[in-house]
């Protein structure tokens, strides 16, 4: 797949047939122009955010997935007046494929914060560890989509099983990614039902408590919930697209992919904007961080905690 036989050397759509192309369709203008632009002004609506809640490892993931969003529905655009080139197929396969993992890391920094507003005690890991765990899956997973795009991308033409490896790798990526955030929805739906479940045992702050009840919260799960969901049913709809092949009907059907990888990160961007934690945590984002330093202080409040408790007993 190397540009050295790229067919926009000597093709256009007046002289050769479409199957001779990248994609055997001419990308939609309006469609992809529309996305281009959503993502755009997603872009900017975040960093006015992340200046006024000072969110910013939340908006690291965001920025870089966004960012991979523009640059690929720009290639998308590009292939609408040539489907021969080869840059701008690159830009939209590659971009495309990896940018939804960098919004999955924003979605699991969420979730550490959240436990700590229902309560550690109820959860099975502590906040730190759904951190590290899941932003360590979805590094493990963005390196592999990388690496497979790269070896794609320097397959010449008749290099097919160098292109099956990128490929296969990539697929691996996307399953990984696939199997991370299956597994993060397990968790928090068993949190879920310990909080539901335990009502006793949740945090008794008052502001954590009166945040729980408020309707901008209620507001928040939902959307994070549909975040995740919808960048689920599209990471598992390209795993399909890619197993089958490049030149299957599954990847060259244009309305599929309009919906099914547009749409659903669209709208999985939209909730992370609209109901964006720095204003649904209602000023508690920052007192629910933790770090390496502030946890192993608490670790040894507990131990005197409880060394105070048995000498006592």
């Amino acid at each position: 797949m190397s540009n050295s036989t790229d067919p926009s050397d000597y093709c256009t759509l007046d002289i050769c047939p479409i199957t001779e192309a990248y994609v055997y369709y001419v990308p939609s203008l309006a469609g992809n122009a529309f996305y281009l632009a959503l993502f755009v002004v997603l872009l900017a609506a975040q960093a006015v955010l992340v200046v006024r809640y000072r969110t910013w490892g939340y908006f690291a993931g965001l920025f870089g997935g966004l960012v991979l969003e523009i640059i690929g529905y720009l290639g998308r655009i590009q292939l609408h007046n040539n489907p021969f080139r080869f840059d701008p197929y690159l830009e939209y396969l590659i971009c495309l494929t990896i940018g939804p993992a960098f919004l999955s890391a924003s979605i699991y920094i969420c979730l550490g914060r959240i436990v700590t507003i229902y309560g550690e005690s109820i959860s099975r890991l502590r906040p730190k560890i759904y951190t590290i765990v899941f932003v360590g899956c979805d590094l493990v997973s963005l390196i592999l989509q990388a690496a497979g795009g790269a070896i794609t991308s320097i397959a010449d033409a008749d290099q097919y099983d160098l292109a099956q490896d990128g490929i296969n790798i990539m697929i691996a990526g996307l399953a990984s990614q696939v199997a991370s955030l299956a597994l993060f929805m397990v968790l928090c739906l068993d949190f879920a039902w310990k909080v539901i479940k335990n009502p006793q045992d949740l945090n008794p702050d008052t502001r954590m408590r009166e945040l729980r009840q408020s309707l901008r919260w209620k507001a928040f799960l939902a959307g994070l919930a549909l975040a995740t969901l919808t960048i689920f049913v599209r990471s598992v709809f390209r795993v399909a697209e890619l197993n089958e092949g490049f030149h299957s009907s599954l990847a060259n059907n244009q309305v599929l992919f309009m919906i099914l990888e547009g749409a659903m990160i669209a709208i999985a961007v939209i909730c992370m904007t609209i109901l964006h934690p720095g204003f649904c945590f209602d000023g508690l984002w920052d007192q629910t961080k933790w770090s390496f330093r502030r946890s192993r202080d608490c670790e040894m409040q507990l131990i005197e905690v409880s060394a105070e408790h048995e000498a006592k007993a």
